[in-house]
């Protein structure tokens, strides 16, 4: 386990590299205005895991998934309340995986559902079987009447908004941990974001999801693992990395909303 955000830059680059070469599994302790930094050293291809104010209950998490990860078996008998805690993540992302499957039109669930549920077969970005909305003529529409897309798209994400902001007032009447549901808050943070065209960090994405920032990172790492979330490289700032929801989950979403709009 390292303390991420008191090592330079290229030594914790060398130690990503090492521990890639060996392949090694890594834990990363940092504060939450550091970790688009660290973020965006840490190769994706490298099986890390980030910590953000951990407690001693997050720290054994981590260390119980990277030993699992690393000798690849555990007997019934070494379980712990740290291995059901992950267990169960992996079941609600799978759960999320194969509702959204079946709104963009995939029985069983998306590409990329984590192994043990659904295997990948295709590329994310490849749907040749999705059943896509019919599409609607406006032509005998007077022109003032058609809508942009882009108008449509803002009232579409001021209504995924105005639904974050009534899920946070809950919080002002009741423990917020009574409906913590960080998977569904980040979908809809991603899903508002991708309409008004914006970028999400991974530190304002942690934000989103309204639980502790090293939970959020644990969901968002399961729900990258499971196909739902892309990583991507800032252009302008290469300390940066952004996440943004994959094909598959956006066109889930947009199905899911045109719904309720019906």
């Amino acid at each position: 386990m390292s303390r991420a955000d008191a090592v330079e830059r290229e030594t914790l680059a060398d130690i990503c590299a090492a521990a890639e070469a060996q392949g090694c599994n890594l834990v990363f302790e940092t504060e939450l205005p550091d970790l688009d930094r660290i973020m965006a050293v840490i190769p994706a291809s490298l099986n890390a895991q980030f910590l953000v104010d951990a407690d001693p209950t997050d720290r054994l998490v981590a260390l119980a998934t990277a030993r699992r990860a690393r000798d690849g078996v555990f007997h019934d008998v070494a379980r712990d309340d740290a291995m059901e805690r992950i267990d169960r993540l992996q079941e609600e992302v799978a759960r999320i995986s194969r509702l959204l499957g079946d709104l963009a039109g995939h029985r069983g669930g998306l590409p990329g559902t984590p192994t043990g549920y659904i295997s990948r077969t295709e590329d994310l970005s490849d749907y040749p079987e999705q059943v896509r909305t019919p599409s609607r003529d406006f032509t005998a529409m007077p022109r003032s009447f058609v809508p942009e897309e882009r108008t449509l798209d803002r009232q579409r994400a001021k209504a995924v908004r105005r639904m974050l902001r009534q899920r946070r007032m809950r919080e002002q009447y009741f423990p917020a941990d009574l409906f913590a549901d960080p998977a569904w808050d980040m979908l809809l943070d991603l899903y508002a974001a991708r309409l008004e065209r914006q970028p999400v960090s991974v530190s304002s994405l942690c934000i989103a999801a309204a639980v502790p920032a090293t939970t959020a990172l644990r969901w968002i790492k399961t729900m990258t693992d499971a196909g739902l979330f892309v990583r991507g490289d800032d252009p302008q700032d290469g300390r940066r990395i952004f996440i943004a929801l994959a094909e598959g989950a956006y066109d889930a979403l947009a199905r899911y909303f045109e719904a309720l709009e019906e």
